[in-house]
């Protein structure tokens, strides 16, 4: 990624993808530089499906855009299983989303790190080290050690997955990159993340336990999400400002700061448009001296 900017990118292609005229995944390295951004995350969340040739021509017409490709494991891996071959099942999906996010050009892998289930969430976490420490071996031993493993913040309360759960599987190796979903935490907060101070309280919380740039260069993702007593209920968009959290009060610490995470936009069809929005408040929040 570029040395001291944000990316700004979509998970998946908006509802306008179609509208545009866009027809296969050929068209998204166009689409997103078209929609003004330079990130996109393509989605595994029910498989890895995508034949790695029609990646690497994806690939190669991005770097030709400037657009970088990260790549969201498939939903069903749990790092805390109680079930040994779901755990095992797990690394071989992270193989392949591996292999898929090298054909095309990108280094991030994110993935969730499970659910808690009848055991204790330390047990889980523990759990999880153990999976993801084999999981690091098995990719470095496939050839895979340039990917980068990105453990996502979880937005229902009974998920593994609370900021210091990720950070903590993130002390397992320094190439370990957090996904700091902020809608997910103010989820599973229930509204936790009011204001400014409260998502300065968690990059400082970051910089503490990591130390080192991948408290600057950390994995984003940003949506409006409607919450329960249980965490994550459901996705918006930013025109649904009836549910936050608010992401101006954090592209403006990002311009402040001068942090470089990628940020994804995971809003429900409209997240080209609101990642757009997010770039478009950072900018101004840097010109006006962030």
């Amino acid at each position: 990624m570029k040395d001291n900017t944000p990316r700004f990118g979509s998970a998946g292609i908006s509802d306008s993808f179609a509208v545009q005229g866009y027809k296969t995944s050929l068209d998204i390295p166009a689409y997103a530089a078209g929609m003004g951004l330079d990130a996109f995350e393509y989605q595994c969340g029910h498989g890895v499906r995508l034949a790695e040739s029609k990646a690497r021509q994806m690939a190669a017409r991005a770097a030709e855009l400037g657009v970088v490709f990260s790549v969201h494991a498939p939903y069903y891996i749990s790092m805390s299983s109680l079930n040994e071959e779901t755990r095992l099942g797990s690394i071989r999906h992270l193989l392949q989303s591996a292999r898929l996010c090298r054909a095309l050009g990108g280094r991030r892998v994110i993935f969730h790190p499970g659910s808690c289930g009848k055991q204790s969430r330390a047990v889980a976490l523990e759990k999880a080290k153990d999976t993801l420490a084999r999981a690091i071996e098995a990719l470095d031993e496939a050839g895979f050690a340039d990917i980068t493993l990105c453990p996502e913040t979880m937005g229902k309360l009974g998920q593994l997955g609370d900021l210091e759960e990720v950070l903590a599987l993130c002390g397992l190796d320094s190439r370990l990159v957090p996904c700091i979903d902020f809608g997910h935490l103010n989820a599973r907060t229930l509204g936790g993340i009011r204001s400014k101070a409260d998502y300065a309280a968690i990059l400082d919380r970051m910089a503490d336990v990591l130390a080192d740039e991948r408290a600057e260069k950390f994995h984003v993702h940003f949506s409006r999400i409607e919450f329960s007593e249980g965490g994550e209920k459901r996705h918006w968009t930013f025109a649904e400002t009836q549910y936050g959290p608010e992401p101006a009060p954090l592209m403006e610490l990002l311009a402040e700061r001068r942090l470089a995470p990628t940020i994804i936009c995971e809003s429900a069809g409209t997240q080209a448009e609101d990642a757009r929005t997010m770039a478009e408040i950072w900018r101004a929040a840097l010109q006006n001296g962030g």
